[in-house]
């Protein structure tokens, strides 16, 4: 029995390129061309032409070389300049450049519309020349003040700007003085047993550091230097062992004060006297006892400042902020100015409070009650005329 014929084809035919019994020859290698040098090229010929052309006095060739150089350049250019303008120049912005255009292109076209170029060509046939000469004196004339006020403006801003720096150049060196003060002190006032003990020379000189950079420094510096004095205890009175000079330790981690015999590292004494100390931060500090006569305390935050015996006569508190500033110890009532010869009583108050006849409180801020009434009572007419709030009801005691 003859075997039936195999389904499957005797020769497959190829899927898959290996199998390719054929090979696709290479295609024959491009030419590359380089634009840039042959744009390079073009442009050298087509100035070379016109260079030749020029001087022969050829003009076809002059023309011909002129208008290949224009279109190589442009081929050259525009490209660059549309890349320029899309990589700088947002869609808004080259809508607005080429409104402006378009704007500038509609005026032109509308002034020869309008005739607008025929007059001004009629005006200049017409136009009488030899005018022109006075005209360029005065031009001439008017140049030379712009010059000069430039040359002014010049010199003004080189002013202010020689000003500012060296306006800074004091700032920096002020604030290096007070560092250096800040240290010396320091090391003077500060011993192995603790705050410095009662030796008076080192007291006194001590009160002369202070007393000379206090007479060098500006409000702001002063204001520093105060701050610092007070948060340090060193313009305080404090208690001391009366055989060996140490400041007494108040069991409360810091030094007892003693307002009667206490004694202070540094006596500001008269070292502010006529001061400018104003719009400075006066916060929290210590100026008993000092003698602030004529100070200028105006717009100063005085926050909580002790301001008990000291001497504001004619003193300058306007617009200052004196919440919570102590004029005086004990109740109101019996607080009475210091005085020369009678011992402050810091019970009663008698002779603690702060002598202000002729100070100025014009429009101060946050006065309590009892500061009202002991800057009316003692502060005389002239004080009494600028309490905010007035002072009726409240005796003059000072009597003028």
């Amino acid at each position: 029995m003859p075997t039936p014929p195999s389904l499957e084809p005797a020769d497959p035919l190829p899927t898959t390129p290996e199998a390719t019994p054929f090979t696709i020859p290479d295609p024959q290698p491009q030419i590359t061309v380089n634009l840039a040098a042959l744009n390079g090229f073009v442009m050298l010929i087509a100035l070379g032409l016109m260079v030749i052309g020029w001087v022969i006095d050829f003009a076809p060739l002059l023309f011909c070389g002129a208008l290949v150089a224009l279109l190589v350049a442009l081929r050259i250019t525009v490209p660059a300049l549309s890349r320029w303008f899309v990589r700088f120049l947002t869609p808004d912005e080259r809508q607005i450049l080429l409104g402006v255009l378009g704007s500038l292109g509609a005026i032109a076209g509308f002034g020869q519309i309008l005739g607008v170029y025929q007059r001004i060509n009629q005006w200049l046939i017409k136009a009488k020349w030899d005018e022109f000469g006075s005209w360029a004196e005065w031009f001439g004339a008017v140049g030379q003040i712009m010059i000069a006020v430039i040359a002014v403006y010049v010199a003004w801003q080189q002013y202010v700007i020689s000003k500012d720096l060296t306006i800074r150049q004091n700032t920096i060196t002020q604030q290096q003085t007070i560092d250096a003060y800040f240290q010396g002190i320091s090391d003077l006032a500060l011993s192995d047993e603790g705050l410095l003990e009662d030796w008076p020379q080192e007291r006194a000189f001590a009160e002369g550091r202070t007393a000379a950079i206090l007479s060098s420094v500006d409000a702001f510096g002063k204001a520093k230097i105060l701050r610092f004095l007070s948060q340090s205890r060193l313009v305080t009175p404090l208690k001391r062992d009366g055989l060996l000079g140490r400041a007494i330790l108040d069991g409360e981690g810091g030094y007892a004060e003693d307002r009667v015999q206490g004694l202070r590292v540094i006596d500001l004494g008269v070292m502010l006297a006529r001061a400018d100390m104003s719009e400075t931060d006066l916060r929290w500090t210590d100026l008993s006892d000092a003698y602030m006569i004529g100070a200028d305390l105006s717009h100063c935050d005085l926050v909580r400042a002790n301001l008990a015996r000291a001497v504001l006569f004619e003193a300058n508190l306007r617009e200052a902020d004196i919440k919570g500033v102590r004029f005086f110890y004990g109740p109101v009532e019996t607080a009475t100015p210091r005085s020369l010869t009678a011992p402050p009583d810091y019970e009663t108050g008698a002779h603690t409070g702060a002598v202000i006849e002729k100070a100025d409180f014009t429009r101060v801020q946050r006065m309590s009650e009892e500061q009202r009434y002991y800057c009316c009572a003692w502060g005389g007419e002239k004080t009494r005329g600028t309490i905010p709030g007035g002072c009726a009801g409240i005796p003059n005691q000072l009597g003028r």
